[in-house]
């Protein structure tokens, strides 16, 4: 079965996130930063779907999306934005970086379920 990496610098999403998504069956795996993620994503080939915070000190997911799907490891891993930012333009802005999907934050534990679905069975 394929884990959850979660990478966001707050520690409360991360738990939060977890939490949910361990309660419905998944395995998960987080990071705080993108130094720690690249880690995980060597170490871990069980990865089937990140989700990533979009708005992170040192480098923020517009920078990290086009590296990962720079990568020939890793660019098959759908990337999920998973943001506060919710104004008109901020959706279309994680599509442009490269993100597969758009989630914000509260994140709509339905449709987050439903995004899990259709990425993880792809």
């Amino acid at each position: 079965m394929s884990s959850i990496l979660i990478i966001d610098d707050d520690p409360r999403n991360v738990f939060a996130l977890s939490a949910v998504l361990k309660a419905k069956g998944h395995t998960c795996r987080s990071a705080p930063g993108m130094k720690e993620a690249f880690a995980l994503l060597q170490a871990h080939t069980d990865i089937g779907i990140i989700l990533m915070d979009m708005m992170m000190p040192e480098m923020d997911g517009y920078e990290a999306i086009p590296q990962l799907k720079a990568s020939p490891d890793w660019k098959h891993i759908p990337v999920v934005a998973v943001t506060a930012q919710a104004m008109t333009g901020d959706r279309e802005r994680c599509l442009a970086a490269g993100a597969d999907d758009y989630l914000s934050k509260p994140v709509d534990v339905p449709q987050l379920e439903a995004l899990l679905q259709q990425y993880l069975k792809a």
